[in-house]
């Protein structure tokens, strides 16, 4: 009896070690402006943290505003891997092309993808599993007629064509956007269906967000 009993709180309480060592997967979600405000309260990081088991995942947020894929490449180290993530969203692409029109220093489409390349390598190189997103929009008028929508919709491409040439989950928010729209804006306004401002996420943009990012955390390894 002894023994059983033994044996018995050996289990227990290997049991509760092994609970206790569990980590959740940390996910780290890289990116500008738009990610630098979905930590805030009711932003998609925000809602995301009450979508998704909080004892299997912990969200952080690392986005600076204005940043475009060069900037992601050269603050990786301190704001990301430092941070030894499970996994990586790379959402970024809108200042690369926003910035051409508005500032004139935007990312040349064959730059753009190197850098990309760069980041990508980085963070599997520290056995980060990465996930990249589409730019979402730079206006919402569904007829193509918004300034950078010839630039955006290539942008977009280039990272999906990446996606698919090196097997990384894409969450497609340009098509989900632009989809949503087809819906829900038939007057074809530029902004107030998604974004406050063309760019930056309105409370149904970050709802929206969420949704497509919880999507594809929660079909990892399917």
């Amino acid at each position: 009896m002894t023994i059983l009993i033994r044996s018995l709180l050996f289990v227990a309480t290997a049991g509760l070690l092994a609970l206790t060592v569990a980590k959740p997967t940390r996910v780290v979600f890289f990116g500008d402006s738009i990610t630098q405000a979905g930590v805030n309260p009711g932003g998609y990081i925000d809602r995301l943290k009450k979508m998704l088991p909080a004892e299997q995942f912990e969200l952080v947020g690392a986005g600076i505003g204005g940043n475009k894929i060069y900037d992601l490449f050269l603050r990786m180290d301190d704001d990301v891997l430092a941070k030894q993530p499970d996994v990586v969203i790379v959402w970024v692409g809108v200042n690369d092309v926003w910035h051409k029109a508005s500032f004139g220093t935007g990312t040349d489409p064959d730059k753009f993808v190197k850098f990309y390349e760069a980041v990508i390598r980085k963070l599997q190189a520290a056995n980060a599993k990465v996930m990249l997103c589409t730019p979402a929009t730079i206006g919402e008028k569904t007829d193509f007629s918004n300034q950078q929508d010839g630039d955006l919709n290539q942008y977009s491409q280039l990272i999906r064509d990446l996606a698919k040439r090196q097997n990384i989950p894409l969450i497609d928010l340009r098509k989900a956007f632009l989809d949503y729209n087809l819906k829900n804006n038939p007057e074809n306004k530029e902004k107030g269906i998604l974004t406050t401002d063309r760019v930056h996420l309105n409370e149904a943009g970050n709802q929206l967000v969420a949704e497509q990012m919880q999507k594809a955390l929660l079909g990892m390894g399917k």
